[in-house]
């Protein structure tokens, strides 16, 4: 049991102003494995208020970049020595199974802020340019204050993509973590206190919807950085642009993997098998969309039924598991209902289906439907789950075709062996990431999505440019 009772405001643990709480519970036993403070309005005004006071008062924003990069780059020693316990506490909270935790949810936000601190050290923060009456200065200054909200299903990953580039530009931070998973934040608290950030530059308060409002839509706020669903963002989006506040915001997918007909089936399914059903079919880029041939559509729907009867599902602290719980019994409930809706719409689940891998935790059997079409809902809403649809394509101009026909465009794989011709297949589809033969988010390459996924742009040297305001000085002579 992990029990915290205290919030992360000032650079301090401070008691919180209500007396509300947050249980975390393990989505493998349905027990409550930690418990955290309901975080309030009031406790978002004091966050606020201790973020603006660093900013507008404090040293951070007035160090120099490379002195603020050299201060991530301790975080990121500390957080390096500490990512086994970050990843078994994720794994513990909302399910990812440990090797994907020790793979991803912990290395990856250690790899930001390394590539982060490495770029800071260098970044121009001046440069001169001619103009009319003499030259002109161009300065890159730091945002103000962020207010970070983050979903569940990869806390550190999606905190970390906006703190690491946030603190290299010099603002000041307030992270809402969701109430599913609160508990890897007090762990990254700790480090942030360690590291020597200033008091203030980093606040982080766990809470619900309420007070998640309340906090992007506080005068104090210069900027919203948001990842989760595309109804939320609209919100968020309405709100910031209500208040002229600069916004981020990364959401949902629904996204497809071309696989080609000359694709080496065998080899592409184990990696497939991680763009398809990471975390358990929890990511915004998970691909799961499946678009085959007709020449060889039944070929691949064995095939991609075969990937998944040989990812275990199990317990997610046990190595041996692919496949874990959904991180809630709302999530579980959601997911059966896509199924049921798959199967009301024609298509057939040739690998999973209704029946619960086990009468505890909330499980859903990974599924597989043959027989779908693009224009089914599973094909085009976000079901957040490990269900995949196998799509039938005439030519590789119907695939691109069915590819791009969807209100999402985050992120997409093509399967083949001419790398090249997977080079053109990509560059036809509208998604903000692509991946020939594989599927990776690049700390050193922008991230983010076309159309209904979202706005802006995260990561590379875009996702600091995110958190700076570019001033013109123009002088006579």
């Amino acid at each position: 049991m992990r029990q915290h009772d205290t919030l992360f405001i000032g650079g301090d643990w401070v008691a919180p102003a209500g007396t509300g709480t947050i249980d975390v519970v393990s989505p493998h036993t349905e027990e409550v494995v930690g418990r955290v403070p309901d975080g309030t309005p009031a406790d978002m005004d004091r966050a606020v208020a201790a973020a603006r006071q660093a900013f507008d008062q404090g040293p951070w924003p007035r160090m120099t970049m490379a002195e603020r990069a050299a201060v991530v780059g301790r975080l990121a020693e500390i957080y390096a020595a500490r990512q086994s316990e970050m990843a078994e506490i994720i794994t513990l909270e909302m399910g990812s199974p440990i090797t994907f935790s020790q793979m991803a949810q912990a290395p990856q936000p250690l790899g930001m802020l390394q590539y982060y601190a490495g770029l800071g050290a260098s970044f121009p923060v001046e440069e001169e340019r001619p103009g009319t009456f003499g030259p002109v200065t161009v300065r890159r200054e730091p945002v103000g204050v962020v207010a970070a909200v983050v979903p569940w299903n990869v806390p550190q990953f999606v905190i970390m993509i906006k703190l690491a580039p946030a603190l290299v530009a010099g603002c000041t931070v307030v992270v809402k973590p969701a109430p599913e998973t609160p508990l890897d934040s007090y762990l990254l608290a700790e480090m942030v206190k360690e590291a020597g950030i200033p008091d203030g530059v980093v606040n982080i308060v766990a809470a619900g919807r309420e007070a998640g409002e309340h906090l992007v839509s506080h005068p104090g706020v210069d900027k919203v950085a948001f990842t989760g669903s595309t109804a939320a963002g609209r919100r968020i989006a309405a709100i910031c642009g209500e208040q002229l506040k600069r916004c981020t915001l990364e959401l949902g997918g629904k996204s497809a993997a071309i696989i080609l007909d000359d694709c080496d089936l065998p080899s592409a399914m184990g990696f497939l098998s991680i763009a398809s059903l990471m975390n358990n079919g929890q990511a915004c880029v998970a691909q799961t969309r499946i678009l085959a041939s007709r020449n060889r559509y039944d070929e691949v729907v064995d095939a991609v039924a075969s990937m998944v009867r040989g990812m275990p599902v199990g317990d997610p602290a046990d190595p041996a598991t692919g496949i874990g719980p959904l991180v809630a019994k709302r999530q579980q409930e959601r997911v059966q209902d896509y199924i049921r809706i798959g199967i009301d719409e024609g298509a057939k689940p040739v690998v999973g289906g209704l029946e619960r891998p086990y009468d505890r935790g909330w499980y859903v059997a990974p599924t597989v439907f043959a027989g779908a079409t693009n224009e089914m809902r599973i094909a085009r809403e976000e079901i957040f789950g490990p269900v995949l649809a196998v799509i039938p394509y005439e030519d590789e101009a119907d695939a691109v075709r069915i590819a791009n026909d969807n209100d999402y465009g985050l992120a997409g794989t093509v399967w083949t062996a001419d790398t090249e011709h997977g080079m053109d297949i990509a560059r036809q589809v509208r998604a903000g990431t692509y991946g020939v033969n594989l599927y990776m988010i690049e700390s050193s390459s922008p991230f983010g999505g076309f159309k209904s996924s979202g706005l802006g742009r995260e990561l590379g040297p875009e996702g600091l440019s995110a958190y700076l305001e570019y001033k013109s000085i123009a002088r006579l002579g």
